[in-house]
C-alpha cells in the first residue's frame, strides 16, 4: 500500500488570523498568553506565542517602561532647549577655557553604612565551584548631610552638617562661601567669570541666597526645571562616591 500524495495537515496559521491576534495585542499591550487565548480558544497557547513573538510573524517583544522622575510638559522641553543652545553659542564663542570657569556643587545624603552592590560582588569561579551567597543589606538609617563644590581640576570643597541637621537657605548661604577654597586652589580664579551650576532646589533658589550670589559676583548658569540630568554632581561624581562606599 502506498500514501497518496498531500502536503500534510493543514496549518491554523493564516493571515486573516495574525491580522486579528495583531488587532487583539494593539488593544492591550499588557496582555498576557493567557489573555489572548480566552479570545481564541481554538489555537494552543504555543501556537499563539509562535505568532506574537520576535522570532515568528508579529515580532513583539515585552519591556518595562522606562522610568523618569518628571513628565516633562512642552514649557518644561522649550526651557531645556533653550538652555543647551545657550550654553553651546557660548562654548562655540569661548572656547574650552570656558569649562575651567564652571564651579558645580550640590548636595547628598551619606549613610555610616553603605551596602555592597551586587557588581561589586562579582567574583570569579568554575563550574564546579559553590555559589557566593549574599545576604541583602538595608542602607543604614544613620546619616549625614554632604555638600561638595568641585570644578573640572578636582573637588574644592566638602562641607559636612551636624548630626541630624539638613540643608537650608541659612546653611547653603554659609557653604556658599567658598571664595578661601577657591582661592587658595585656584590661583587667579577669583579674578575671573565664575560660572555656578546648581540645581533649583528651594535652598539654591531662596531669595536670601539669590542676594548672596549677587553680592559675590557669581554668574549662574540656567538650569531647566526636573532636569536632573543636567546635574554633574549626580552623574559624575556621587554616582562613582556611592560605589566607591559600597561595603564600607
Amino acid at each position: 500500500m502506498h500514501d497518496e500524495v498531500r502536503n500534510g495537515h493543514p496549518s491554523l496559521v493564516n493571515d486573516d488570523l495574525v491580522r486579528k491576534v495583531n488587532e487583539r495585542v494593539r488593544e492591550d499591550r499588557c496582555f498576557t498568553i493567557s489573555d489572548l487565548s480566552l479570545h481564541f480558544p481554538q489555537i494552543s497557547r504555543t501556537l499563539l506565542y509562535d505568532i506574537v513573538s520576535v522570532s515568528s510573524h508579529l515580532g513583539y517583544w515585552k519591556v518595562c517602561a522606562r522610568w523618569v522622575p518628571k513628565m516633562l510638559t512642552e514649557e518644561h522641553k522649550k526651557q531645556r532647549v533653550a538652555c543647551a543652545l545657550t550654553f553651546l553659542m557660548r562654548y562655540h564663542k569661548e572656547g574650552d577655557g570656558m569649562l575651567s570657569h564652571i564651579v558645580t556643587g550640590d548636595e547628598t545624603w551619606v549613610s555610616h553604612i553603605t551596602p555592597e552592590s551586587k557588581q561589586q560582588s562579582l567574583h570569579w569561579k568554575r563550574t564546579g565551584s559553590p555559589k557566593k551567597k549574599k545576604l541583602k543589606q538595608t542602607i543604614s538609617t544613620r546619616k549625614i548631610m554632604c555638600t561638595v563644590f568641585w570644578d573640572r581640576q578636582g573637588v574644592l570643597l566638602v562641607e559636612l552638617l551636624q548630626q541630624g541637621t539638613t540643608i537650608n537657605s541659612a546653611v547653603y548661604c554659609e557653604t556658599l562661601k567658598l571664595r578661601c577654597a577657591i582661592q587658595n586652589k585656584r590661583r587667579g580664579m577669583l579674578s575671573a567669570t565664575i560660572l555656578l551650576l546648581h540645581d533649583n532646589a528651594w535652598p539654591h533658589s531662596a531669595a536670601q541666597t539669590q542676594d548672596l550670589i549677587t553680592s559675590f559676583r557669581y554668574e549662574q548658569m540656567d538650569h531647566p526645571l526636573y532636569s536632573p540630568d543636567l546635574t554633574p554632581s549626580d552623574f559624575h561624581l556621587f554616582l562613582h562616591l556611592k560605589n566607591f562606599l559600597g561595603g564600607k
